[in-house]
């Protein structure tokens, strides 16, 4: 079983993808409405692999990778970006934080789990 913690702020966005990644018998699924509230999550129930919202008011997707970065349960755990920005320049500044790989929303509910699985697996190209 693979744990999956999608954090975005839109309820629409993380309900669609709760049922999406829900589909798939293998994956384990948790949201998050911020990153203040997946630092909280962490603390008891470690994912394998967090798909992170960019924009977010309060603490911003960046910011919240920082954070997970700074907590030893998840240090090295693989972050994947959601976001609509995926100019060039925006994938590469996402990369350099630490991200394993950016997500385009929106996304393909149908396509979601197997992208999830191919950037754990590393098969999946960063974008």
């Amino acid at each position: 079983m693979m744990r999956v913690l999608y954090v975005d702020d839109e309820d629409d966005i993380r309900e669609v993808a709760a049922l999406s990644l829900g589909l798939d018998p293998e994956l384990e699924v948790n949201v998050c409405a911020s990153g203040r509230e997946a630092l909280a999550m962490v603390q008891n129930w470690q994912p394998d692999i967090v798909l992170l919202d960019v924009m977010m008011p309060g603490m911003d997707g960046p910011e919240t990778l920082e954070k997970l970065r700074e907590i030893e349960a998840t240090k090295a755990t693989p972050v994947v970006f959601i976001t609509a920005r995926t100019q060039a320049y925006e994938i590469e500044r996402f990369l350099s934080l630490g991200a394993v790989g950016v997500i385009a929303k929106p996304f393909d509910p149908l396509a979601l789990a197997q992208e999830v699985r191919d950037h754990m697996s590393g098969v999946a190209d960063p974008v």
